[in-house]
């Protein structure tokens, strides 16, 4: 075919199921939507499924800044720029600063050229810049705290490509499963899907599997069920805030949450209080597994997590009492720690805290599987809509769904 005028276009190449997973024709959608045009040049389908597919697109625009822009969001969509050019680097001006045209980076897989060689970063976050150590060649995501003065950074979008996911075979449950929240989905059958995955990886030898929670799991009566996960050896990672160890200690020690018995919804008196005069024992004592180790938390959540060696990453917020010892006040070292406990997390499950779930779900790559759960339906649209848009959601009561998924696994 003819080809396009070579002064603004740029050749691309599609590679793997870009056929299964729509990337073929997203990545010729967006050229259209955005006044771009294309000529196919290649186009291999792969015949079996373990075959893959290849195309190569010429794709040109109007103006230099409109094909640098058109090429930014095809990148992204996992098309790859034919070109023998590295990256370009530019050093930060001060600390916590980035140059200026930073390439942010996305939750998807990405490589970097560099000395003639395609480099892959040492892991994927979004909302970073790429810092290249010119010594070693190594590549990694840096946010704002982590920049200082002279640190080299990628700068444009030459010599980066993004690889996309490739849509799972069995496209019925992954139709079913990826769909848009609802109070309609069959919630067992997402419910046992989920389980299948959690059994897979328990004991933790194929990949973790994180909890994120917050303190409406103990409100709904279901801190009983995540602590049997938990002392089933189903998770091996939790992320939470002050408040869920506070009320699921309080539970232990007084059998309320924020004051409402658990056992029959009444308001008790000095109910208020109870929680108060846990953190206060627990800060007396030292520390939540001090009290576990002591016996003055003898169930629950944080016993669990103790008696297993579940590392927990507690983060602050403003409105904490307290805190609790271990609840860590400062954000940038919370997320320092949350990094720490995400290697080789596969499965991230967040229940019922949006503040939380967004955090998490920022510093998670595209490939781990979320999902979340939640009574509000914006509650799991917006962890989508703030980048983690491989979580799946389920619109439900946390409390049912963490009983549904123990009586799951403890039928195999």
């Amino acid at each position: 075919m003819k080809s396009l005028s070579p002064a603004f276009s740029e050749s691309l190449l599609l590679q793997g199921h870009i056929i299964d997973s729509l990337t073929f024709s997203k990545v010729l959608d967006r050229i259209m939507d955005r006044g771009g045009h294309f000529t196919i040049q290649e186009f291999r389908v792969g015949l079996r499924k373990h075959e893959r597919s290849r195309a190569v697109i010429e794709v040109g625009a109007a103006n230099q800044r409109q094909l640098d822009d058109l090429l930014k969001e095809l990148r992204n969509l996992g098309a790859e720029v034919l070109e023998r050019e590295n990256a370009r680097l530019a050093p930060a001006p001060r600390d916590g600063v980035f140059p200026e045209g930073f390439y942010a980076t996305t939750n998807l897989e990405t490589w970097i050229r560099w000395n003639g060689r395609w480099t892959r970063l040492h892991r994927e976050e979004m909302d970073a810049g790429i810092r290249v150590d010119g010594r070693t060649g190594r590549a990694e995501p840096v946010r704002f705290a982590g920049i200082r003065k002279g640190d080299r950074f990628v700068v444009g979008h030459h010599g980066v490509k993004v690889i996309p996911l490739e849509r799972p075979r069995d496209s019925a449950l992954f139709e079913f499963m990826t769909s848009d929240a609802s109070t309609e989905k069959p919630k067992s059958a997402f419910i046992h899907a989920i389980a299948d995955v959690m059994r897979s990886l328990r004991g933790g030898r194929k990949g973790k599997v994180l909890v994120v929670a917050g303190p409406a799991v103990v409100h709904t009566g279901s801190r009983d069920d995540l602590a049997w996960l938990i002392d089933r050896r189903y998770v091996h990672v939790l992320f939470a805030g002050n408040a869920l160890a506070t009320h699921d200690m309080e539970a232990s020690r007084f059998g309320t949450s924020l004051g409402l018995s658990l056992k029959s919804g009444a308001v008790t008196r000095g109910g208020h209080e109870h929680h108060l005069r846990t953190i206060n024992a627990v800060r007396r004592i030292g520390s939540i597994e001090k009290a576990v180790r002591a016996g003055f938390i003898r169930d629950g959540i944080m016993a669990a997590c103790v008696r297993r060696r579940v590392p927990v990453v507690l983060a602050g917020s403003i409105r904490d009492d307290g805190p609790l010892p271990g609840v860590i006040t400062d954000m940038t070292l919370a997320q320092q720690a949350m990094r720490r406990h995400l290697v080789g997390v596969e499965l991230a499950v967040m229940v019922a805290t949006t503040l939380h779930s967004v955090a998490t779900g920022n510093l998670l790559p595209a490939r781990v599987r979320t999902v979340c759960v939640d009574m509000n339906p914006s509650s799991v649209t917006k962890l989508s809509d703030r980048g983690t848009w491989q979580s799946l959601s389920l619109v439900t009561d946390v409390g049912y769904f963490l009983r549904e998924l123990r009586t799951q696994l403890h039928r195999r």
